[in-house]
């Protein structure tokens, strides 16, 4: 791991022979950092005034382990809005943490090129039975045997009670008590790197959660009534104090990087991130973190719904200099494929082959036109622009959480569906990302769960239910009240993973397909991340599209039928007599294979014409090859 160039500012950093301490408070008169001891005595330490709203001072003799609060003026004390841990809970002291002291043995750990990675994303407290960073770090061999290149954590941030999916978070720079202490963490991606594994962490800059955030105390200019925001008030990025409040989120993105190694960060909702200032926030934090690295590889990647090819355009190109963008038309376009979903924002998409063949040639299927949902045009044009750089998916959290029962796509589909569209994902030129059991066809759902106080838990549960109003299926009340409590530990419960199931099929056999696909993504020149060339995708009748993916020598053609049966001679295909690679076809894999199917119903492919002709009983996948292939 190449020596840090960044040092932290904000928080508590214990150095040789004390601690310092430094917040901003703009607007208050007096900072008085009171060191909590044991028994009833606690140490009052007034800051000093640093100018621009800033109060700092080193105290001698303080050290990690030590629990402290601010008192504002009169007010207070407060837990440390940069505080690095806070064991007894968000409304609790914060605790010193020695960043230094944890003996790292990742040196020389370049990352993960973005071309290589293939994102497994997972929830801390519902990956494993005991929901902790450890736990997680123990599974970590299973993922990288799967054939996964990195795993993304959803927020760990620390939140308010002992569940949440972290998006609630109030502690932005202290991993969440209740899945270990920030050494635990470190551990976990201490070990991932030595298994060849990035560490990606999902971080929320967009809000702040309802309960346990006390930067409203320290300044207001944290946020802003500028632009208006479903979370609350939306963070100032472009108002009066506005350098100060961006700064803090740069630092905590910087944070994470160097004090836990992260190797990219997964910036949520950045469509709801409103900044009309002339230097966009999410370029400055791009171009600070990763000019404060060398050597290794780290990834900025937005979650954004508008389809902006310029949030991943290079910044000298006009662009804001992200490294890849989360692109759900995919999803989309095969959900109401498969689960014919029209609600909500599937209203925009028909889930034709043709649409989805036109989605993966341009990465996501809006440019620029009319979306009925939306109201307006969404979306630019994405030419140019490299196709590892949106991430795709079959599912995500947000696609399967925020169904009213957490159903995931096998829980609606068939599974000789799900394996021919897996066989698609995992063989696209795009960034593949699959969610936690997906591999597996995990019975467990992934519901919506929170542990607020009794008023506001009352009022998540309400709003919850409330959302799903305007969805046919839950338009009477009665209804509604059949979808599951977020507040009950129950609904928390029921969304842990059942690792047993892997013992068992089919869930054996699904595990099996994707090791096998992440396997020939790993070795197969034509499917390697840098492999050129156009992208072909293209519509084979009404229910089948065929993927053609080359290298020097070699052409792969993936055949997907969606729905079956249906007969295919793929002499029909234009592209495919343009293909460089000469030579005989080989089948390398189907999704109908015994090794992946428990009632197998291959396809029928004659290799001995021109072209190869198949022949499909119900929805499955072959993949082929032309060259030269081992025995």
């Amino acid at each position: 791991m190449p020596e840090a160039t960044w040092r932290p500012t904000l928080g508590a950093i214990p150095g040789e022979g004390g601690t310092r301490f430094r917040v901003w408070a703009p607007g208050h008169q007096s900072v008085t950092l009171t060191i909590e001891r044991t028994g009833d005595t606690t140490l009052r330490v007034p800051l000093g005034v640093q100018g621009n709203g800033y109060f700092g001072e080193t105290v001698a003799g303080v050290g990690a382990g030590a629990r402290y609060r601010y008192a504002l003026d009169d007010e207070g004390p407060f837990p440390d809005p940069a505080s690095r841990f806070q064991p007894e809970g968000v409304h609790g002291p914060s605790e010193i943490v020695d960043a230094a002291r944890f003996a790292w043995t990742d040196h020389g750990w370049p990352g993960v090129a973005l071309e290589a990675l293939v994102i497994y994303e997972l929830h801390v407290g519902t990956f494993t039975p005991e929901g902790t960073f450890r736990a997680a770090a123990d599974r970590l061999p299973y993922l990288r045997d799967l054939g996964v290149t990195a795993v993304e954590l959803m927020p760990v941030a620390d939140f308010p009670g002992s569940r949440n999916w972290g998006y609630d978070g109030a502690a932005l720079f202290a991993p969440a008590r209740c899945y270990g202490t920030p050494d635990d963490l470190r551990g976990l991606v201490d070990t991932a790197h030595h298994l060849g594994l990035a560490v990606l962490l999902d971080v929320v800059y967009n809000h702040v959660g309802p309960d346990g955030a006390y930067l409203f105390a320290f300044s207001p200019w944290y946020f802003t009534d500028r632009h208006p925001s479903p979370w609350g008030r939306s963070v100032n990025l472009d108002g009066p104090h506005a350098a100060e409040a961006r700064a803090f989120l740069v630092e905590n993105a910087l944070h994470w990087v160097h004090e836990y190694h992260a190797d990219g960060l997964r910036l949520d909702a950045t469509h709801a991130m409103r900044d009309d200032s002339a230097q966009p926030f999410l370029a400055e934090l791009s171009a600070r973190v990763h000019g404060s690295v060398s050597g290794r590889h780290v990834a900025i990647i937005a979650e954004d719904d508008r389809n902006l090819a310029h949030l991943v355009r290079p910044v000298e190109a006009g662009g804001l200099g992200l490294d890849a963008v989360w692109a759900d038309d995919f999803h989309h376009e095969v959900r109401r494929a498969l689960a014919g979903d029209r609600d909500g924002y599937y209203m925009d998409y028909s889930g034709t082959v043709a649409d989805i063949a036109t989605t993966i040639r341009q990465g996501w299927f809006y440019t620029g036109q009319h979306s009925v949902y939306a109201g307006s045009a969404r979306g630019t044009d994405p030419s140019g622009i490299q196709p590892r750089r949106f991430v795709v998916c079959l599912q995500n959290h947000d696609q399967i959480g925020n169904r009213a029962f957490g159903d995931r796509l096998h829980h609606r589909v068939d599974l000789a569906a799900v394996r021919a569209v897996t066989v698609l994902l995992l063989t696209l030129p795009q960034t593949p990302l699959l969610f936690m059991g997906q591999e597996w066809a995990a019975s467990s759902p992934f519901l919506y769960f929170t542990d607020h106080h009794a008023e506001l838990g009352r009022l998540v549960t309400e709003g919850r239910r409330r959302e799903f109003a305007r969805f046919a299926a839950f338009s009477a009340p009665g209804t509604r009240e059949r979808i599951p409590d977020p507040q009950s530990p129950s609904t928390f419960e029921a969304s842990k993973l059942r690792w047993t199931e892997l013992e068992h099929e089919p869930h054996a056999a699904m595990a099996r397909l994707h090791r096998a696909l992440l396997g020939l993504r790993q070795r197969e020149p034509a499917l390697l991340g840098a492999a050129g060339g156009p992208i072909v995708a293209e519509p084979l009748g009404a229910h089948t599209l065929v993927l053609l993916r080359t290298a020097p020598g070699t052409t792969l053609a993936i055949v997907v039928c969606l729905k079956g049966p249906g007969a295919h001679d793929l002499a029909e295909l234009p592209a495919l007599q343009d293909a460089s690679a000469d030579g005989p076809w080989h089948v390398l894999l189907t999704s109908e294979s015994p090794d992946f199917a428990e009632d197998p119903m291959a396809p029928d492919v004659d290799l001995s014409g021109a072209a190869p002709v198949i022949r499909f009983e119900r929805p499955s996948a072959v993949v082929l090859a032309r060259a030269a292939w081992p025995e």
